[in-house]
This record gives C-alpha cells, structure tokens and sequence, in this order.
C-alpha cells in the first residue's frame, strides 16, 4: 500500500522557510521552468509544491534519471551472486555479436557500463544504425569501441540499454518487472511504466515514468543506504559503490557534471551525489545535511538549477537545531500551495471570435499531420475540432486558466509517444486577430504553444515547444476558410 511519508515543517528540522523561498523567488526570477519541488529532511518533507498543472499524483518523465534505478536493479544482482561487476558483457548475448570481436569489445565489463566508460568514442543510441535497428542488442555491439574500456568516460545511454537487457536475459523479466517486487513496491511505489524498445526490453536508459515522491522515496532509501521501515532492502555496500566516483568526467570545480560519476549516479559539489534527467528531472541526495531534494522541470540550464539549490537550499539545511518559526513559513505555505505555470496574457473574447467560430479551417500538407479544425469560441473556453492522420479530435482550452483532459491528439510531429497523455489548455486572446493556446502534456515534461492568426483567407498557426532535443520552433502551416 502506497504510504505517504511523513510532514514536519522545515524549522521543526532544523530549516529556516526563508531558504526555500528564496530558492523559490530565484527561479521565479530566472523564469526557470519547475513543475514541481519536494525537500526531505532528517526523513520528513519539510516542502512540496507542484506548478498547476501539474499535481501530485500525476507521474512524470524521468528521462535518465531512470538509469539510477536500472543501477539498483544490476545491484540486487549482485548482491544475489547472480551477476559479477568483471563479467564480459559479450557473455550475455552470444546470439548477437559482431563477426569480428575486437580486442576491446571482449575487454568490455558490467562495471564498465554502470560507469560510463564502455570505450565507446559516442552514444550508440545516437547513431543513425539504431533509428532503423530491430536488434538494439547487436546494433550496439557492432558500434565501434574506440577506447579501452574502463579508461574513458562518454556519457552513453546505450550502456544502460545494454545493462536493461542483462537484467532481462538473466532474470526473464523486464527491468520493471524485475525490480517492483523489490525495490518498488517496498518502497510503496505503485502504477510505475516503463518504455520499451521493438524487442520488449526497457530502455534502461530513459522511459521511466514517476511520480514526485517516489523519486524521493528512492532517493530517501539510497540516504538511508538501503534501509527501509528497519529492513535492508539493497546493500550498503552496493549503494556506496553506486554512488561513489568511480571515474573522472572532468576537473572543473564548479561543474556539477564534472565531478566524478559513479555507477549510473553523478557525482555532485558539497559531497552530494544525484540521479538526474534531461531537461531538469532531480533526485539529489545530501548525506551531510540528511536531506534529499526532488525537482522536475522543464529547464535547458540544468546546472543553473543546481547552483540555486546550492546558494539557497543548501545554508538552509545545514543547520542541527530546531530553528524559531518566523512570519516566513507561512509565506512559504502559501506560496507552495499557490504554484502555477504562467498563463497567456490577454482578453477573452474580440469580435474576431464571432465570426471565425462559424468556420472550419482545411490545411495544406504539413509535418504536423493535420487536415482540418474547427474553433467554436464560447463564453468560457474555447472548443477545438481537428482531424488529422490518427483520426477526430476534440480539445477543450480555458481562457487563462488551465483545463484539464485526456487527449489521444498528438500535438506535432515526432511526439506519438506522448499520445493518450493527461493534458491541460489555456489561452487568450493575444491581439485582434491573433489567439495563443498553450497545450501542457502534464505527465511529461512538454508544453506546446500553439498561436493561431486569423485573416480573411483563412489562419496561420505556428507552433513551438518549450523544451526539446532539436527544433523547437516548428514551421508555420497555413489554412483556408472553408464554410460548414
């Protein structure tokens, strides 16, 4: 059964509120995208908040931070005897090697994995072979091994793939499979999803999806060195070797990506240490202050992020003693139960609304696959009917704030993965002829923009996202009146 930790306000451990205000107003000010924030001191949380919309029970994509919990699954297989840190990783998969064998590629260890130093000079996953591979096993053992394995750190999220299916070959379950029964649901972890890949293998490296405070439930067991309610459910020892530098990624000292990198875990300034994901997903653990901090974000500097947690969050914590509650903690309360992303600025309704609102609207050809959509503005949202590739869509937008809904729609090309998603729609009126609509896939980290241009002849939408891997600007598509 899924228990909620324990609640303590932050001076009953030791934690002045104003440190997490102002850790608050600094991300507000750097207009940083959180969606939510969860701090644990001395095992209670002592601060939580979620950006509306996104909420508490709403899981969200880790993106590698997944790879710290598929490092806890090669641990309990070792500490099972079942798996050796020096076994070959070729030993695994006989069916699926290279003709030739190079000297390195037998060289290549399970720890040479978990630490990033494969001897791979790139990411496997990056290489163009793996966008049409059916085999992502033998794909990635026929990649070049350019280094010695052991002796180079390259970020490779194809390691933690090829650790996924060790745990799959050895065990006959998925990752996920494997580790529900023994880290997730002691831990009270509960309707956990894992992507997979053609062949039925988790990612590994990324494709989990959590909710907020169960990333902090992992990052509590991991402060606890794997005790959980009095019970060891991984070893002290595995989880010291995880999270202890095992090779260097670099000496520069006010890098947070540069100081060391342990078994899927990246070593941090301050003698912390943190699984974390692209775009901002955080679980950092601070064993000298006995505090985990959780942050999900949408953010392109993740290590701004970390430098507020530093200057802010960080004095706060290290105190010993109960500190005297001031007017702040209530400011605090406040202002945690307040959170929301920004809504569009504007009115809701021009006299634009009438008319077009009788139209449907027929697109050219576009990458974002839609042939047509209607608008019906009405006095408190606006309705939205769009036919695309994947069939008939309905969409429902509040006029500056959120409304929320399952949508099956996906938003732009190359996002199908986020279909059948939780979503949430706000917009306004932004000019006499223009409406701008913001669509939050809440149980990721996207929010798509959408802002429609209306003329005589028809509209323009241009589209963008907030965050992403390529483009996030996407090319305008151009629309015709058409009456219904």
């Amino acid at each position: 059964m899924n228990q909620s930790l324990q609640r303590s306000a932050p001076e009953n451990q030791g934690v002045r509120s104003e440190s997490i205000l102002e850790f608050l107003d600094a991300v507000e000010t750097a207009k940083l995208e959180l969606h939510s924030l969860m701090v644990l001191r001395h095992r209670q949380v002592i601060a939580e908040g979620w950006w509306k919309p996104y909420a508490p029970e709403l899981p969200h994509m880790l993106f590698s931070l997944s790879k710290s919990f598929t490092s806890s699954a090669i641990g309990f297989l070792v500490d099972a005897g079942t798996i050796h840190l020096n076994d070959a990783v070729i030993s695994f998969f006989p069916d699926d090697l290279p003709l030739e064998i190079s000297a390195n590629l037998k060289a290549m260890k399970v720890k040479d994995l978990l630490k990033m130093a494969s001897g791979h000079g790139e990411d496997p996953t990056n290489s163009p072979q793996m966008r049409e591979s059916k085999n992502w096993i033998k794909t990635i053992l026929e990649h070049p091994v350019d280094f010695e394995p052991g002796s180079h750190f390259v970020y490779n999220s194809g390691a933690s793939f090829l650790l996924s299916a060790i745990v799959q070959k050895l065990t006959g379950q998925t990752l996920l499979e494997f580790l529900t029964p023994r880290l997730l649901e002691p831990l009270g972890i509960e309707n956990t999803t894992w992507a997979s890949n053609i062949q039925g293998i988790n990612f590994g490296g990324w494709g989990l999806n959590l909710t907020t405070e169960d990333i902090a439930r992992f990052g509590q067991l991991y402060l606890q060195k794997g005790v959980w309610n009095g019970q060891q459910i991984l070893s002290g020892i595995w989880i010291s070797q995880a999270t202890s530098s095992q090779i260097s990624n670099g000496d520069k000292p006010d890098s947070d990506w540069q100081q060391g990198y342990g078994y899927q875990f990246w070593r941090c300034r301050h003698c912390a240490y943190r699984g974390d994901g692209a775009f901002g997903q955080y679980c950092i653990v601070m064993p000298d202050q006995d505090a985990v901090v959780v942050i999900t974000s949408a953010v392109n500097d993740m290590q701004q992020v970390l430098n507020f947690v530093w200057e802010h969050l960080l004095p706060g914590l290290n105190s010993s003693q109960t500190v005297k509650s001031t007017n702040a903690s209530e400011l605090l309360k406040h202002k945690l139960a307040n959170l929301e992303l920004p809504v569009v600025k504007g009115e809701k309704t021009y006299e634009i609304a009438t008319r077009v609102s009788h139209l449907n609207f027929g697109f050219e050809d576009n990458e974002a696959n839609i042939h047509s959509m209607g608008l019906k503005f009405l006095t408190d949202r606006l309705e939205l009917s769009i036919t695309s590739n994947s069939g008939n869509h309905s969409l429902i937008c509040g006029y500056g704030h959120w409304l929320d809904q399952k949508t099956l729609f996906e938003p732009s090309a190359g996002f199908g993965h986020l279909k059948s998603q939780q979503a949430s729609l706000q917009g306004a009126w932004i000019a006499s002829d223009a409406f701008e609509m913001q669509i939050c896939l809440n149980e990721s980290t996207f929010t798509f923009t959408w802002r429609f241009k209306f003329s005589n002849q028809g509209l323009t939408l241009n589209s963008s996202i907030n965050v992403g891997f390529g483009e996030t600007v996407f090319k305008p598509i151009h629309a015709k009146t058409q009456v219904t």
